[in-house]
């Protein structure tokens, strides 16, 4: 086994090329392409192995900078900023060689460099970004005003505190993410910290902190009381730190020092006795919600929390509302519908309520994805009840007083309006969205137009119709709003 050159080799194979032809394998054409990549990887170009090499970076932080979910004044934006750029500036020092493989190399990593911070630029100042940014910013006032000095020995918590917190909840749900995971990211993690507030709050509301036991009962007592006066304490510290009100604490120390409130607790001796023991219990509780909250961030980022298209109510109603399409289409398609109603109706009903055992699992974003859903069939149970009645009237002809008849007629219009309005799938800007606003609006003013001359039967028709309108003219605005989980 002495030396040998290459040429010495049958077909010209290298040693190294021998023993991969000759090692059991499956697929001998598969040892075949490892050894040709092998060979192409070795004989690349440096310039190219480099471009390469720098692909590879920009695409390690691709999903980072389409995720990115704050402003352009954010550490993970600059650092984000920084590392992209840099990757430009070696982009630009590769040498080509005036070679035209490599400049169209170059060409190919730059755009897509330029492409991410592009994209990350965008991000940052999406209008939608700015708007939940800003609701965000009204709730930090609201708390930094209302419920620091609470856990300071000061004001309590009103009942305007927690009308405006459920304002800026509603706000927010009805924030536009058009798909985008960044803005999806936002959207949550602002409601989840805002929602988690709220929880704090009501939680300790509803329990206020009162010392259940006398600490002559035990010496372990007066020390379990000390512990439940810091978990008081660091409620608040925790809402103003997920509330960012607060800079001269962070997550890490106060996990800590709710850790080591736990430590001690478990240090002590109730001497077998229950009530104190459950009383420990309930403290420890206590302290592991408080612990929960911290790492709720981590974990809608680990568990993609904010992605609520896989959530299982979610699919819930996306189940319901397929159905109720279907219905929807049979009705509109249907040769004679009359024959349809009925049963539609009674399938509607049970639709709504599937939707009524969906759990909102404290998610705002669930609640109005299914209060929307419910709107989608109680419209849809609405038109079928219009027609019915208009059906009705067909077979019982009978002299009506004009006002009430005109009533009718507007009515008879409404049905054929809304039919358009439930097939509608379009925004605000189609022309046929403008058509059928404007159709409503004229209904309304025909409505308007109506004298009852006294008729208490014609003034509570017209009123029902003036809702019906009203009603339609909602459900057109529902549609066309682009709202997604």
């Amino acid at each position: 086994f002495g030396c040998r050159s290459s040429s010495s080799e049958p077909f010209g194979r290298n040693p190294g090329a021998g023993r991969c032809a000759r090692a059991p394998t499956l697929d001998g054409s598969a040892c075949e392409t490892e050894h040709n990549k092998s060979m192409d990887m070795g004989n690349q170009h440096p310039s190219i192995s480099r471009l390469q090499e720098i692909q590879k970076e920009v695409k390690s932080i691709e999903q980072q900078v389409i995720g990115f979910s704050g402003l352009s004044d954010d550490k993970n934006y600059k650092k984000l900023e920084r590392i992209l750029t840099k990757q430009l500036f070696e982009i630009d020092s590769v040498d080509t060689e005036g070679k035209g493989d490599i400049q169209q190399a170059r060409k190919r990593a730059a755009q897509e460099t330029e492409r991410l911070l592009k994209e990350l630029e965008q991000n940052a100042n999406h209008p939608h970004q700015i708007e939940i940014q800003n609701i965000f910013k009204e709730a930090q006032a609201l708390v930094k005003e209302k419920i620091v000095p609470f856990y300071s020995g000061g004001n309590c918590v009103t009942d305007e505190f927690e009308e405006g917190l459920q304002d800026i909840i509603l706000r927010l749900t009805h924030v536009k993410t058009g798909g985008k995971i960044s803005l999806r990211k936002a959207r949550y993690h602002t409601l989840t910290k805002i929602c988690a507030v709220q929880e704090i709050i009501e939680d300790c509301m509803k329990k206020q902190p009162s010392l259940p036991l006398s600490e002559d009962a035990h010496p372990s007592v007066a020390k379990i009381n000390s512990v439940m006066c810091e978990v008081n304490k660091a409620r608040g510290t925790l809402i103003a730190l997920l509330m960012g009100v607060d800079s001269t604490e962070t997550c890490r120390h106060l996990s800590c020092v709710l850790s080591g409130l736990i430590a001690d607790l478990d240090a002590l001796d109730v001497c077998g006795r229950t009530e104190i023991r459950n009383y420990r219990r309930e403290v420890v509780e206590d302290i592991n919600k408080l612990l929960k909250y911290l790492d709720l961030e981590e974990e809608a980022d680990t568990t993609y929390a904010f992605d609520l298209g896989q959530n299982h109510s979610i699919l819930k109603i996306e189940k319901v509302l397929k159905r109720m399409r279907e219905i929807k289409n049979e009705l509109l398609q249907a040769q004679s519908p009359p024959e349809l109603y009925l049963s539609s109706k009674t399938e509607l009903q049970g639709l709504i309520g599937q939707l009524d055992e969906v759990s909102l699992e404290k998610n705002p974003c669930i609640r109005e994805a299914r209060r929307r859903a419910v709107i989608e069939v109680q419209t849809l149970i609405t038109y079928v009840d219009l027609k019915e009645a208009l059906e009705k009237r067909k077979l019982f002809a009978c002299e009506e007083h004009p006002s009430h008849k005109a009533v009718w007629n507007v009515l008879g219009n409404l049905s054929e309006i809304q039919g358009e309005v439930l097939s509608f799938d379009g925004n605000r800007s189609d022309k046929n969205y403008i058509r059928l606003e404007e159709l409503l609006t004229k209904q309304l003013l025909a409505l308007d137009a109506v004298d009852p001359q006294g008729e208490e039967k014609c003034k509570a028709a017209r009123k029902q119709a003036v809702k019906l309108a009203q009603n339609i003219l909602s459900y057109l605005d529902l549609k066309s709003d682009e709202w997604e989980y």
